[in-house]
Order: structure tokens, then sequence, then C-alpha cells
């Protein structure tokens, strides 16, 4: 009786674990499919702001600017993802338009 107790608690674990790391994947799967929506709705922004020919003032990024200066390009697209949040490849197009934009 008492491993027909062990065997059961066992397949208990083994089952809360799976259910664990099914509801974990759930919701990485859901955190990429919003996060894709997100740059869907920006570049759809991004189109329609370009069109109407608006222009839309960037924040101000000392530290993003001065590693930009230096000549530090990698810093400084690690640095406008740490201050915005931005998918590696859109900081560094925004790094690259910065550079563009004052020169460097």
């Amino acid at each position: 009786m008492e491993i027909f107790v062990t065997a059961a608690l066992v397949l208990l674990l083994v089952g809360l674990i799976l259910l664990g790391l099914a509801s974990s994947a759930n919701s990485r799967r859901e955190q990429l499919r919003a996060a894709a929506r997100l740059n869907a709705i920006e570049n759809k922004l991004d189109a329609v702001v370009a069109h109407l020919g608006i222009t839309i003032r960037e924040r101000e990024m000392p530290e993003v600017l001065r590693l930009i200066r230096e000549g530090r390009r990698i810093e400084a697209v690690r640095a406008y993802r740490s201050e915005t949040g931005s998918s590696l490849l859109d900081a560094k197009n925004a790094v690259d338009a910065m550079a563009a934009r004052s020169g460097h």
C-alpha cells in the first residue's frame, strides 16, 4: 500500500510540474504575441506619422548621444534599450538614426 501512495504522490508531483511548465509556456507565448502586436501597431503609427509629415521630437538621451559621439555604438544601443525598453533591432535603428542626425 505504501508503494501505491508513494507512486501516486510522485505522479501528482510530476503532473503539477508539467502543469506549471505548460502555464509558463502559454504565458511566454502570450507575451510574444503581445510584443508582436505592439510592434505592428508602432510600425503603422510610424507610417501614418510619416505620411502626414509630422515630426515628433525625440526624447533627450544625453548618455546615448555621448556614447555615439565617442564611437561606442554597442554601448549606445544598450543604453537606448535600457531607457526605452526597445527591441535590439529597434534600438540599433534608432541609434543609427541619431548618429546620422548628429553627424557621427
